[in-house]
């Protein structure tokens, strides 16, 4: 399972795929997936964006059963253009259960460096199942204000804060539109799949393409068209009903899906 776009620059890919055979080494760990998250993934990537490789990993079942268990993280150090970070399943199948995107979005980026096809599919299902379709509605809407709050408020922001208000926006929209679904990763295919209108496709595209030659796109003033749909979708979404919250039952189909991963995909005893 490896999807690498040519225009991933090859020294950066080998030291990405160093850094995560030095994890399979230290940590003792399997990892069952490995992928591009950030804006590469998304799709607005400028020449000059980092590399932000993601992992999910295992331990062996005695370390879980340790009176003092390692973190659910590891971390590698910041090092130029890449950001290599991995989280424990563990700690994704709790994730999921709180209706945090993070994790689903990792299930379904483009961009793949390693991995196995089944784990990804069977995760990917059981997040379709079980996520809280109103609390990954509510991640997306404090994701995007966050943004807009901090940036777009007098009529200026900075291009690359625009798409990261924008891309909560075209997921709370895809969501409202594809009811009881999850969003795909990706940004084209956000819009592409929720019938934006036309003044907002036209304008995103050329601020992607501007952006995809651009090492910086500085502050700008928001196109009203811009402006209108995200704070329409945010305001759609702030007046939606949560839905269900997680019980009993999908905490324990949360327990027997890491044991079973641990069975198929872990690194054994």
């Amino acid at each position: 399972m490896r999807s690498i776009p040519d225009s991933f620059a090859a020294e950066e890919v080998t030291a990405i795929d160093a850094r995560l055979d030095a994890v399979l080494r230290d940590e003792h760990v399997t990892i069952p997936l490995a992928i591009e998250s950030g804006s590469r993934a998304w799709g607005f990537a400028s020449p000059d964006s980092d590399y932000d490789c993601r992992f999910l990993y295992l331990r062996r079942r005695r370390d879980y059963l340790a009176l003092w268990p390692p973190r659910d993280v590891i971390e590698t150090p910041l090092d130029g253009l890449l950001d290599v970070n991995g989280w424990d399943v563990a700690k994704a199948l709790r994730l999921i259960l709180k209706g945090n995107a993070v994790v689903i979005e990792w299930l379904r980026s483009p961009i793949a460096y390693r991995g196995d096809t089944g784990f990804r599919d069977t995760l990917d299902a059981f997040a379709e199942a079980i996520a809280p379709r109103g609390l990954i509605a509510r991640h997306y809407l404090h994701l995007g204000e966050q943004q807009w709050t901090r940036h777009g408020g007098d009529g200026e922001i900075p291009g690359k804060k625009l798409f990261y208000a924008l891309r909560p926006a075209a997921a709370l929209r895809w969501m409202r539109r594809n009811e009881g679904r999850l969003p795909p990763m990706n940004f084209h295919q956000l819009l592409a799949e929720s019938d934006p209108p036309a003044d907002v496709a036209a304008i995103v595209a050329e601020l992607i393409e501007r952006k995809a030659r651009t090492r910086e796109l500085g502050t700008a003033p928001i196109p009203p068209a811009i402006a209108a749909f995200i704070t329409g979708e945010y305001d759609l979404a702030g007046a939606a009903e949560r839905g269900p919250l997680p019980d009993d039952d999908d905490r324990e189909a949360a327990q027997a899906m890491f044991l079973t991963l641990i069975d198929r995909f872990g690194p054994g005893d």
